[in-house]
């Protein structure tokens, strides 16, 4: 069977990565992750818009297959290839460590070496937003239609499901004892099981829908991007780095950036940052628009005081909690290194394997304690003791669980320490600085222990490895996490919307409070980070800018229901006859 060769997509986008760039669009996107690729593809629909993307990393050519086999995604995080590699400032509540931030450095973005885990977050979470001021019209009802729009559920479309849109998900198969054995002892340890995590109940547990297309990642590049790229009105540039915004007063007027050593400038009737929580902030600091006092403080002169801009950073941290197992059914052999010509091969050719799983197939969401309105604790299972640089505490079979809080109200930053566009900016988290936050992750490591401990995985279960039993008191406990917890890669919030005096972004616009022509679309506009991964909220949150950007008549609100335990919602989707 022959290697196949790149579609046409992918032709026309090597033929555009160096060719000349155009001086002058009515959009430049800033940023070809996951919110730039569905911004370019929504403006571009209009002929009569030309829209330039720029992204800072290269193009992620279909023949890559450390991209595109979703097993692989161990290698392009934490390669230079792949990935920005940022860290964190030494945190004060982890012994001062420096945590590892992997960031998308390819077309794509993050979308491109994720985990492929798609997880819309609960109905409340946008409650929760649209309970702020200005705000409202980002409640569930509203994101929910954007939410269907944007998806094909392979498992089924219903009034919570989406059946024709560009991303598609397959739900994880799930087959191995490993995780009918797992969810039985959630059921055991009296956690219920529920159809859909991002249908009707989020809560409780379930196989899990992935970004993945017939055995292939299905990233934001590939799904919004790569289907519309011969659009004549529609330019893509790889390897091209923004370095800052041009303004005419408090007006942006376009972008500068350099690609391969040359400085350019484009022209620009809107621009759209879309570099995601860190590198927006980033840009905006760098161009004028933040804190005047710490801007000033630089050398930059301020062009619009934007106190809120690097503010509000928020993330999830996990562990993992690892088990050996008594029986060999783990995965682990399959990816040894003299199996791996094998698994390379039976992906390459025939597109199934354990080549062609991210290997997240179920997990599920629960509530800690009782004082929380919903699930506050997201698990991930894995059929392997291992994480992700490859590493494993044992030589023969395991499993584990990553497991962490999803609402720490603790709050971070994002800050420029030079006018250096190539500096990476100072990130500093705030990990376990709150009481909240410290009892959550108690709480979730008892949770985890609980399930995993039931009588279900007695056939499995040859005892915990990692953090071992030794860690049992909550300071115990505590402490491990600060020596052993990373973060799950969902920095947000840092140009949050809202109206007060400390959000950046106008909800109904996208604008930059206090400048024209400037716009945000991305994680860093969301104004609290969602309980799961927020690469959906994030393509739901793009989908839904993309009409306000246009000037569209933004989609009907839904009047789908959703399951919420405080108001006594039945735990089964209500009929049509109810």
């Amino acid at each position: 069977m022959k290697l196949r060769m790149p579609d046409r997509a992918s032709e026309a986008l090597a033929r555009t990565t160096l060719g000349a760039a155009p001086d002058r669009v009515d959009v430049v996107v800033v940023g070809g992750g996951s919110a730039g690729c569905v911004i370019a593809n929504r403006l571009s629909a209009d002929a009569g818009t030309s829209v330039l993307v720029l992204e800072a990393g290269r193009a992620d050519l279909k023949i890559d297959p450390f991209i595109h086999m979703p097993a692989a995604l161990p290698f392009p995080i934490g390669s230079r290839f792949y990935d920005w590699k940022y860290e964190s400032e030494p945190e004060p509540h982890m012994n001062g460590r420096r945590i590892y931030h992997a960031r998308g450095k390819v077309l794509g973005g993050s979308s491109s070496i994720n985990g492929m885990i798609f997880q819309r977050g609960n109905p409340m979470d946008y409650e929760r937003w649209a309970a702020d001021p200005g705000m409202e019209s980002w409640d569930f009802a509203h994101c929910l239609p954007y939410f269907k729009k944007m998806e094909t559920c392979r498992a089924g479309a219903d009034e919570w499901r989406g059946g024709s849109g560009p991303l598609i998900l397959e739900r994880g198969p799930a087959t191995n004892p490993l995780f009918g054995a797992f969810f039985a002892a959630a059921v055991e340890a009296g956690y219920p099981l529920t159809d859909d995590v991002n249908g009707y109940r989020q809560e409780g547990f379930a196989k899990f829908d992935r970004n993945i297309n017939r055995g292939r990642r299905w990233s934001a590049a590939r799904a919004y991007l790569h289907p519309v790229m011969n659009r004549p009105n529609l330019h893509v540039r790889t390897l091209a780095m923004t370095t800052r915004i041009l303004f005419e007063g408090t007006r942006a007027v376009g972008v500068e950036y350099t690609q391969l050593g040359a400085t350019h400038t484009v022209r620009a009737g809107e621009v759209v940052l879309c570099g995601g929580a860190i590198n927006t902030p980033q840009l905006l600091q760098l161009s004028g628009v933040g804190n005047a006092d710490e801007l000033k403080a630089l050398g930059i002169t301020p062009v619009a005081d934007v106190k809120g801009v690097g503010e509000h950073l928020q993330d999830h941290l996990e562990v993992y909690i690892q088990y050996a197992s008594k029986q060999p059914v783990s995965i682990a052999p399959g990816l040894k290194y003299h199996n791996r010509p094998k698994l390379a091969a039976d992906w390459l050719f025939f597109r199934k394997g354990l080549g062609a799983t991210n290997h997240f197939e179920g997990g599920g969401f629960v509530r800690s304690n009782d004082d929380v309105d919903y699930p506050n604790l997201m698990f991930h299972f894995l059929p392997i003791a291992i994480r992700y640089d490859g590493s494993s505490p044992i030589k023969g079979h395991g499993y584990q669980v990553h497991i962490g809080p999803m609402y720490s109200d603790a709050r971070g930053t994002i800050k420029i320490t030079s006018t250096n566009p190539m500096d990476k900016p100072a990130m500093r988290f705030n990990y376990l600085s709150t009481d909240q936050d410290r009892r959550e992750w108690v709480e979730s490591i008892r949770v985890a222990r609980h399930i995993l401990g039931q009588s279900a995985m007695d056939p499995f279960n040859d005892g915990e490895i990692s953090p071992g039993p030794s860690v049992e008191t909550d300071e115990e406990i505590l402490d491990w996490v600060r020596k052993d917890a990373e973060t799950a890669l969902h920095p947000s919030c840092t140009a949050r919307m809202g109206v007060d005096d400390m959000s950046v972004l106008d909800p109904l616009t996208m604008a930059v409070h206090g400048t024209q022509g400037l716009r945000v679309v991305d994680a860093s506009a969301m104004p609290y980070v969602t309980n799961g991964n927020i690469y959906a909220p994030v393509i739901m949150l793009a989908e839904k800018a993309a009409d306000l950007i246009a000037g569209n008549t933004p989609l009907p609100p839904s009047d789908a229901p959703w399951y919420n335990h405080r108001a006594g919602s039945p735990l089964h989707a209500p009929t049509k006859a109810t």
